[in-house]
Protein backbone atom coordinates (compact mmCIF):
# COMPACT_ATOMS: atom_id res chain seq x y z
CA UNK A 1 0.00 0.00 0.00
CA UNK A 2 1.31 3.44 -0.79
CA UNK A 3 2.01 6.49 1.28
CA UNK A 4 -1.49 8.55 1.73
CA UNK A 5 -0.65 11.04 -1.62
CA UNK A 6 -0.44 7.68 -3.88
CA UNK A 7 -3.15 5.97 -5.95
CA UNK A 8 -4.56 2.83 -4.13
CA UNK A 9 -5.29 0.07 -7.04
CA UNK A 10 -8.01 -1.59 -6.02
CA UNK A 11 -8.60 -5.93 -6.23
CA UNK A 12 -12.35 -6.21 -6.41
CA UNK A 13 -13.96 -8.91 -5.34
CA UNK A 14 -15.75 -10.19 -8.15
CA UNK A 15 -18.61 -13.04 -9.02
CA UNK A 16 -19.37 -13.26 -12.53
CA UNK A 17 -22.48 -15.07 -13.38
CA UNK A 18 -21.88 -17.54 -16.41
CA UNK A 19 -18.60 -17.79 -18.61
CA UNK A 20 -15.47 -15.66 -18.93
CA UNK A 21 -14.36 -12.12 -18.69
CA UNK A 22 -15.23 -10.02 -21.64
CA UNK A 23 -12.56 -8.61 -23.32
CA UNK A 24 -11.75 -5.56 -22.87
CA UNK A 25 -12.78 -5.56 -19.36
CA UNK A 26 -9.88 -4.58 -16.94
CA UNK A 27 -9.22 -6.87 -13.71
CA UNK A 28 -11.23 -5.04 -11.60
CA UNK A 29 -13.95 -5.79 -13.91
CA UNK A 30 -17.57 -6.39 -12.95
CA UNK A 31 -19.51 -8.32 -15.42
CA UNK A 32 -22.67 -8.29 -17.30
CA UNK A 33 -23.38 -10.68 -19.37
CA UNK A 34 -26.84 -9.13 -20.89
CA UNK A 35 -25.69 -5.89 -22.20
CA UNK A 36 -28.76 -3.62 -23.51
CA UNK A 37 -31.26 -6.83 -22.98
CA UNK A 38 -34.87 -5.71 -23.94
CA UNK A 39 -37.50 -6.98 -21.02
CA UNK A 40 -41.36 -6.43 -21.58
CA UNK A 41 -43.12 -4.09 -19.58
CA UNK A 42 -39.92 -2.84 -18.08
CA UNK A 43 -36.57 -0.90 -18.08
CA UNK A 44 -33.91 -1.90 -20.95
CA UNK A 45 -30.98 0.16 -20.12
CA UNK A 46 -27.49 -0.91 -19.18
CA UNK A 47 -24.73 1.11 -17.60
CA UNK A 48 -21.49 0.77 -17.36
CA UNK A 49 -17.96 2.75 -15.99
CA UNK A 50 -14.77 2.53 -17.29
CA UNK A 51 -10.92 3.12 -15.71
CA UNK A 52 -12.76 4.78 -12.99
CA UNK A 53 -10.89 6.10 -9.89
CA UNK A 54 -12.08 7.89 -7.01
CA UNK A 55 -10.21 10.38 -4.90
CA UNK A 56 -10.06 12.25 -1.83
CA UNK A 57 -8.44 15.05 -1.57
CA UNK A 58 -4.82 14.29 -2.19
CA UNK A 59 -5.44 10.38 -1.49
CA UNK A 60 -6.88 8.17 -3.73
CA UNK A 61 -9.27 5.55 -3.14
CA UNK A 62 -9.64 3.13 -6.15
CA UNK A 63 -8.58 2.95 -10.18
CA UNK A 64 -9.04 1.29 -13.06
CA UNK A 65 -12.41 0.19 -11.78
CA UNK A 66 -14.73 -1.38 -14.40
CA UNK A 67 -18.74 -1.83 -13.99
CA UNK A 68 -21.14 -3.29 -15.97
CA UNK A 69 -24.49 -4.09 -15.10
CA UNK A 70 -27.66 -4.87 -17.56
CA UNK A 71 -31.40 -5.59 -16.74
CA UNK A 72 -32.10 -7.08 -13.29
CA UNK A 73 -28.55 -6.85 -12.40
CA UNK A 74 -27.53 -5.95 -8.70
CA UNK A 75 -23.93 -5.00 -7.38
CA UNK A 76 -23.38 -5.15 -3.76
CA UNK A 77 -20.46 -2.95 -2.67
CA UNK A 78 -18.25 -3.80 0.86
CA UNK A 79 -15.90 -2.73 2.44
CA UNK A 80 -14.10 -0.99 5.55
CA UNK A 81 -14.89 3.09 6.45
CA UNK A 82 -13.29 5.09 4.47
CA UNK A 83 -12.28 2.69 1.36
CA UNK A 84 -14.62 4.63 -0.83
CA UNK A 85 -17.97 3.23 -0.57
CA UNK A 86 -19.59 6.49 -1.06
CA UNK A 87 -17.14 8.19 -3.07
CA UNK A 88 -17.69 5.59 -6.18
CA UNK A 89 -21.73 6.02 -5.44
CA UNK A 90 -21.50 9.64 -5.76
CA UNK A 91 -19.37 10.09 -8.70
CA UNK A 92 -21.88 7.18 -10.30
CA UNK A 93 -24.86 9.68 -9.23
CA UNK A 94 -22.75 12.48 -11.21
CA UNK A 95 -22.48 13.88 -7.56
CA UNK A 96 -18.72 13.85 -7.66
CA UNK A 97 -16.30 14.15 -10.55
CA UNK A 98 -14.56 10.94 -11.52
CA UNK A 99 -10.28 11.71 -10.75
CA UNK A 100 -10.62 9.34 -14.35
CA UNK A 101 -12.40 7.54 -16.41
CA UNK A 102 -16.02 7.64 -17.77
CA UNK A 103 -19.14 6.46 -16.54
CA UNK A 104 -22.32 5.75 -19.30
CA UNK A 105 -25.78 3.94 -20.37
CA UNK A 106 -26.73 1.79 -23.31
CA UNK A 107 -29.10 3.13 -24.81
CA UNK A 108 -29.01 7.03 -23.12
CA UNK A 109 -32.27 7.78 -21.06
CA UNK A 110 -34.48 10.31 -22.99
CA UNK A 111 -34.16 14.19 -21.73
CA UNK A 112 -36.14 14.20 -18.57
CA UNK A 113 -36.57 10.88 -17.49
CA UNK A 114 -35.39 10.02 -14.50
CA UNK A 115 -32.59 7.93 -14.49
CA UNK A 116 -31.42 7.14 -11.47
CA UNK A 117 -31.83 7.39 -7.63
CA UNK A 118 -29.63 8.44 -5.08
CA UNK A 119 -29.78 7.89 -1.35
CA UNK A 120 -27.13 8.35 0.96
CA UNK A 121 -26.88 8.58 4.56
CA UNK A 122 -29.17 11.43 5.03
CA UNK A 123 -33.04 10.88 4.59
CA UNK A 124 -33.95 14.10 2.89
CA UNK A 125 -37.13 14.24 3.99
CA UNK A 126 -39.05 17.76 4.67
CA UNK A 127 -39.50 17.80 8.36
CA UNK A 128 -42.56 20.34 8.30
CA UNK A 129 -44.40 18.10 5.27
CA UNK A 130 -46.30 15.23 6.26
CA UNK A 131 -45.23 11.63 4.62
CA UNK A 132 -47.79 12.05 1.95
CA UNK A 133 -46.80 15.45 1.12
CA UNK A 134 -42.85 14.36 0.78
CA UNK A 135 -43.79 11.78 -1.40
CA UNK A 136 -45.88 13.98 -3.43
CA UNK A 137 -43.27 16.91 -3.70
CA UNK A 138 -40.68 14.24 -5.04
CA UNK A 139 -42.91 13.32 -7.58
CA UNK A 140 -43.70 17.01 -8.77
CA UNK A 141 -39.76 17.70 -8.71
CA UNK A 142 -39.30 14.66 -10.71
CA UNK A 143 -42.13 15.55 -13.48
CA UNK A 144 -44.32 12.60 -12.19
CA UNK A 145 -48.14 12.23 -11.16
CA UNK A 146 -48.82 8.80 -10.17
CA UNK A 147 -51.26 8.11 -7.28
CA UNK A 148 -51.22 4.45 -7.91
CA UNK A 149 -47.03 4.69 -7.05
CA UNK A 150 -47.63 6.81 -4.48
CA UNK A 151 -50.18 4.38 -2.43
CA UNK A 152 -47.78 1.08 -3.41
CA UNK A 153 -45.07 2.75 -2.18
CA UNK A 154 -47.00 3.55 1.25
CA UNK A 155 -48.21 0.03 1.03
CA UNK A 156 -44.91 -1.41 0.56
CA UNK A 157 -42.73 0.43 3.21
CA UNK A 158 -45.73 0.27 5.65
CA UNK A 159 -46.38 4.11 5.89
CA UNK A 160 -50.60 3.66 5.46
CA UNK A 161 -51.28 4.34 8.99
CA UNK A 162 -48.49 7.65 8.82
CA UNK A 163 -49.53 9.69 5.92
CA UNK A 164 -50.95 12.31 7.71
CA UNK A 165 -48.12 12.64 10.16
CA UNK A 166 -45.04 15.72 9.59
CA UNK A 167 -42.08 13.81 8.98
CA UNK A 168 -39.91 15.17 11.57
CA UNK A 169 -42.17 13.31 14.46
CA UNK A 170 -41.20 9.83 12.78
CA UNK A 171 -38.65 7.56 13.87
CA UNK A 172 -35.21 6.87 12.65
CA UNK A 173 -36.53 3.74 11.19
CA UNK A 174 -39.65 5.53 10.12
CA UNK A 175 -38.02 8.24 8.11
CA UNK A 176 -35.57 5.84 6.38
CA UNK A 177 -38.39 3.98 4.86
CA UNK A 178 -40.01 7.09 3.94
CA UNK A 179 -36.63 7.71 1.99
CA UNK A 180 -36.68 4.30 0.59
CA UNK A 181 -40.83 4.37 -0.74
CA UNK A 182 -38.98 7.58 -2.91
CA UNK A 183 -38.07 3.94 -4.78
CA UNK A 184 -41.21 2.97 -5.74
CA UNK A 185 -43.34 6.32 -5.79
CA UNK A 186 -40.70 7.18 -9.18
CA UNK A 187 -40.15 4.57 -10.96
CA UNK A 188 -36.24 4.59 -12.41
CA UNK A 189 -33.88 2.21 -14.20
CA UNK A 190 -30.55 3.04 -11.45
CA UNK A 191 -30.66 2.68 -7.74
CA UNK A 192 -27.76 3.94 -5.76
CA UNK A 193 -28.44 3.19 -2.15
CA UNK A 194 -25.23 3.81 0.72
CA UNK A 195 -26.17 1.86 3.58
CA UNK A 196 -30.15 1.73 2.34
CA UNK A 197 -31.36 -0.65 5.64
CA UNK A 198 -29.73 2.11 8.51
CA UNK A 199 -32.33 2.41 11.20
CA UNK A 200 -34.29 -0.59 9.86
CA UNK A 201 -36.17 -3.38 11.54
CA UNK A 202 -36.11 -6.95 10.77
CA UNK A 203 -39.44 -6.30 8.57
CA UNK A 204 -39.07 -2.98 7.32
CA UNK A 205 -35.64 -4.78 5.90
CA UNK A 206 -37.64 -7.01 4.02
CA UNK A 207 -39.67 -4.90 2.44
CA UNK A 208 -36.60 -3.47 1.13
CA UNK A 209 -35.44 -6.84 0.00
CA UNK A 210 -39.08 -7.63 -1.63
CA UNK A 211 -38.80 -3.90 -3.07
CA UNK A 212 -35.29 -4.92 -5.05
CA UNK A 213 -36.94 -8.06 -5.95
CA UNK A 214 -39.50 -5.97 -7.94
CA UNK A 215 -37.18 -3.46 -9.51
CA UNK A 216 -35.19 -6.37 -10.79
CA UNK A 217 -37.95 -8.12 -12.51
CA UNK A 218 -39.03 -4.97 -14.03
CA UNK A 219 -35.76 -4.65 -15.10
CA UNK A 220 -34.31 -2.61 -13.14
CA UNK A 221 -30.53 -2.28 -11.72
CA UNK A 222 -28.91 -1.14 -8.28
CA UNK A 223 -25.92 -0.78 -6.93
CA UNK A 224 -26.12 -0.93 -3.34
CA UNK A 225 -23.05 -0.34 -0.29
CA UNK A 226 -23.47 -1.85 2.85
CA UNK A 227 -22.13 -3.28 5.94
CA UNK A 228 -25.37 -5.54 6.43
CA UNK A 229 -26.61 -8.76 4.85
CA UNK A 230 -29.86 -7.03 3.15
CA UNK A 231 -31.34 -10.49 2.69
CA UNK A 232 -31.07 -11.41 -0.89
CA UNK A 233 -28.17 -12.45 -3.56
CA UNK A 234 -27.11 -10.30 -5.48
CA UNK A 235 -25.51 -10.23 -8.89
CA UNK A 236 -22.41 -9.39 -8.21
CA UNK A 237 -19.88 -8.37 -5.21
CA UNK A 238 -17.38 -5.40 -4.81
CA UNK A 239 -15.02 -5.48 -1.88
CA UNK A 240 -13.20 -1.85 -1.60
CA UNK A 241 -11.29 -3.35 1.23
CA UNK A 242 -8.72 -5.16 -1.00
CA UNK A 243 -5.86 -3.21 -2.00
CA UNK A 244 -2.10 -3.49 -2.92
Amino acid sequence: MGAAGGRHRLKCTTEFSTGARPEGLGKTAVACFRHGMALENGFSYSFWARGLAGARGERWLFDGLDINLGPGEVLVVTGPNGTGKTTLLRILAGLLPAAEGQVGWEPAPDDGEVALHYLGHQNSVKGALTVAQNLAFWQRLSGVRDGAAVAAAQTIFALEDLVDLPARVLSAGQQRRLALARLVAIPAPLWLLDEPTTALDAGSAAAFARAVAAHRDAGGMAILATHQDLGFEPTFRLDMGVVS
